[in-house]
């Protein structure tokens, strides 16, 4: 201990205490200033547009938002919402963007605007995911739901603000396109569709099926015309094979006092299953007969057998509401807050969606299995029911 403390008092002849203090302190400075700048550098705007991809588009679209001009004066920076809050965290991004400096300078992936633009689907929704995973932290920096005052809000943005907050929903549940513009998801959305398709061709020999699209059904093997149509996401069970033809039972639920033309997936809910007309109505058998508490009509369940051609048939469901979830990500809950799948019953969800529809380039196919989706996941529906 005496050695340790003349050390100590006497570290070295040359130098003296004082002096080694002062360097020390010195390192010690420059080791926590320097950090800091280097943050405090890239991170700033200016360092963050350097690259003229970035100033040339992805920057001119964040000064058309809100975030860069507002009544308030207050400006969100590029590293107020792409740098998480917390030293450690700050410094794991910093990490993390150095990819990007590699995919600009080495491999030259996104070194121009047209080639960062080809990538934008992948880089957003890369962003959105780190954005979840922290419940987007940057966000909450500034906005607090229990800071909110829902009666400054718009109507409509007030009520979804309160399930929001109820549930502690991230924000970019939501608030996807804010400050960019939103890349073009459909080409993803095409190939998710087309593995579907190719999961179908090695998944078609089960005795239960679910249909990917639309399929018209037959009252013979061969006809030329069909006598009805098979609904997407529509269960049937095959009876017979005979070549490219199935002989198939399909079941539903159809207003007895109605012209019985469709069938729904449950009584009293309009969840189509199937299109009727011909020999096929007049073959379907009624099974058991109930009443809907909800509207005193009597609902019937039936049964026909139909033909249908292979192809585009699959034996889970799952894969396909696993599709329809990324659709209903990707379409509706971009740019504004898209009601939550449980916040109305299955036949509101009809009105709901067709209201939407207008704002997106979704198809008759894909919109047929959203609004499938929606449905029987929707308030009402039984456990049983919920994929």
């Amino acid at each position: 201990m005496k050695r340790l403390w003349l050390a100590l008092k006497k570290p070295s002849k040359k130098w003296s205490v004082l002096s080694l203090l002062l360097i020390g302190t010195i390192i010690g400075i420059a080791l926590i200033m320097v950090p800091h700048a280097g943050l405090e550098i890239t991170g700033s705007t200016k360092f963050c547009i350097s690259c003229h991809e970035m100033e040339s588009t992805v920057y001119k679209e964040y000064q058309q938002t809100t975030h860069f001009s507002n009544a308030s004066g207050v400006r969100a920076e590029c590293k107020d919402c792409h740098i998480p809050p917390g030293t450690f965290s700050a410094i794991g991004r910093k990490i993390e963007a150095s990819n990007d400096l590699y995919q600009k300078f080495i491999t030259g992936s996104i070194d121009t605007p047209e080639k960062f633009e080809a990538k934008r689907a992948e880089l957003a929704a890369r962003e959105w995911e780190r954005m979840k995973a922290n419940n987007s932290a940057t966000c909450r920096t500034c906005h607090n739901y229990d800071a909110m005052d829902h009666a400054k809000q718009h109507p409509e943005a007030a009520k979804q603000m309160k399930i929001a907050a109820k549930d502690n929903q991230s924000c970019i549940d939501c608030h996807k396109g804010i400050a960019h513009k939103m890349p073009d998801m459909s080409s993803g959305l095409k190939k998710d569709f087309e593995a579907l398709i190719q999961m179908a061709e090695k998944q078609s020999d089960g005795e239960t099926l679910y249909t990917l699209n639309q399929k018209p059904i037959f009252a013979s093997k061969g006809d030329k015309e069909p006598e009805g149509s098979l609904l997407p996401a529509s269960e049937i069970k095959v009876l017979k094979r005979d070549g490219d033809w199935l002989e198939v039972s399909i079941t539903g639920w159809t207003e007895t006092e109605g012209r019985r033309r469709v069938l729904s997936l449950l009584p009293g809910k309009r969840i189509f299953v199937s299109t009727l007309r011909g020999e096929l109505q007049t073959r379907a058998k009624a099974e058991e007969e109930v009443v809907v508490p909800e509207t005193g009509t009597k609902w019937s369940k039936l049964t026909t057998t139909a033909w249908i051609q292979k192809g585009e048939l699959i034996n889970q469901v799952e894969p396909i509401w696993t599709y329809a979830g990324t659709l209903y990500n990707n379409t509706c809950n971009q740019c504004h807050g898209a009601p939550d799948i449980k916040h109305y019953d299955a036949n509101a969800w009809i009105g709901t969606l067709k209201g939407m529809l207008g704002f997106t380039s979704l198809n008759t196919q894909e919109e047929r299995i959203l609004l499938k989706y929606l449905q029987v996941n929707a308030s009402d529906m039984p456990t049983e029911k919920q994929q």
